[in-house]
């Protein structure tokens, strides 16, 4: 995909820990790069099934306060994240650990800024726009979807149902805690829509028109693609726990990978499906994924028909002529096998909700920009009328 190597950087969390059990060694591990005064950023669920208990006693027996904050919900509104510093000041955190899905790791991230650098959260919205330092950070998925515990971004939901985002390198945590435990239990359902959240990841940075497209970000999006695709079958209907420790990987080599070679349409069409309706990111990014890819290509054909092979080998005896639109279809079949709704009204969304659809995926410049092909609004309301 990436033919000629221009300027670039690249950056990602500067320790990766990978390991079943590690979290419940999380004392002994990262107490020393941490603080004396822990704050974890987690949601109830989490509490309720006994997975933040562990972390909670290993960091106790190394000599580490901990406060918990379990207070966030999926896509966090601006309240919770601001709830959460102030639990945070209020407890004198030095350190602040980030554990559950996205939304908790997206929220420890601002957290762990806000507490030390005193920014408004109204004035770092968008590219650059942070300042301050933050306090030391770790973060530790508890599904294999956003990748957030190596990505310098976090997604806030603002108004109603707006969603910003910050992006700055120092929303980077220092150690990125991957323990493969901790997604055993997830529920089939959850583990397939943020598994083909994971796969977007990849796709989207492959044959992103960034101008930091790399490729070093090309290599882990092709690798992460092929760990997903070959193992989201067997972790959604077997939750076999070997292929759950490699969707957790896939799902972080794709959080490197866009990270720094950003997504764009499909993540734009995704946000105003869950902001106004409540469904959660992977599956909105399922719902719309066939027909942006279809939208697409024209314009990235060649860099479909490379990927197709590493998410479904057998493609590669496809004629390359073929290839890409075979990819497309199989990408939709996977969805299919794995129980996903397929459509829009699937879900609830009425067929005339796609012009405020449409207005509101617009508004995501910082991810349109990226895409392969250059989009309108004409052509946004015809995907969601292709996906509905």
């Amino acid at each position: 995909m990436v033919a000629v190597i221009g300027t670039f950087s690249f950056n990602t969390t500067p320790s990766v820990v990978f390991g079943a059990g590690s979290a419940a060694r999380l004392g002994e591990i990262a107490a020393a790069q941490l603080g004396r005064r822990v704050l974890i950023v987690t949601d109830q669920g989490l509490v309720a099934a006994g997975l933040v208990a562990p972390a909670v006693s290993s960091l106790e027996q190394a000599g580490c306060a901990v406060s918990v904050f379990d207070k966030v919900v999926a896509d966090p509104p601006e309240s919770v994240v601001l709830e959460a510093v102030e639990c945070g000041a209020g407890f004198g955190a030095d350190a602040v650990i980030g554990l559950g899905g996205g939304s908790s790791l997206d929220v420890a991230k601002l957290v762990a800024l806000l507490l030390r650098s005193g920014e408004r959260l109204a004035d770092i919205y968008g590219i650059g726009q942070v300042r301050g330092k933050r306090l030391p950070l770790l973060l530790s998925p508890t599904t294999a979807g956003t990748g957030s515990e190596v990505t310098p971004i976090s997604i806030v939901t603002t108004g109603a149902h707006e969603k910003k985002g910050v992006v700055s390198p120092v929303l980077l945590p220092d150690i990125a805690l991957l323990d493969p435990e901790l997604t055993y239990g997830l529920p089939a359902p959850v583990t397939a829509a943020t598994g083909v959240d994971a796969m977007v990841h990849a796709i989207e940075s492959f044959t992103s028109t960034s101008a930091n497209r790399n490729p070093i970000s090309a290599a882990l999006a092709t690798e992460a693609l092929r760990l997903l695709a070959g193992n989201i079958s067997a972790a959604a209907h077997r939750g076999d726990h070997d292929a759950r420790g490699k969707m957790l990987l896939g799902s972080m080599l794709a959080g490197q990978a866009f990270a720094n070679s950003p997504v764009a349409a499909v993540h734009a069409l995704a946000y105003p499906i869950g902001g106004h309706y409540g469904i959660p990111h992977g599956l909105s990014n399922a719902l719309v994924l066939p027909a942006v890819l279809e939208f697409n290509l024209p314009a990235a054909e060649s860099a479909y028909a490379e990927l197709a092979p590493h998410a479904f080998p057998d493609l590669a005896r496809e004629p390359s002529s073929s290839r890409a639109a075979a990819f497309i279809r199989r990408l939709a079949a996977l969805s299919s096998d794995l129980g996903l709704p397929p459509r829009l009204r699937d879900v609830g969304i009425p067929a005339d909700a796609v012009p405020m659809l449409a207005r509101e995926a617009m508004k995501q410049t910082r991810l349109l920009v990226n895409n392969p092909r250059p989009l309108e609004e004409a052509n946004v309301a015809a995907i969601y009328e292709a996906s509905w």
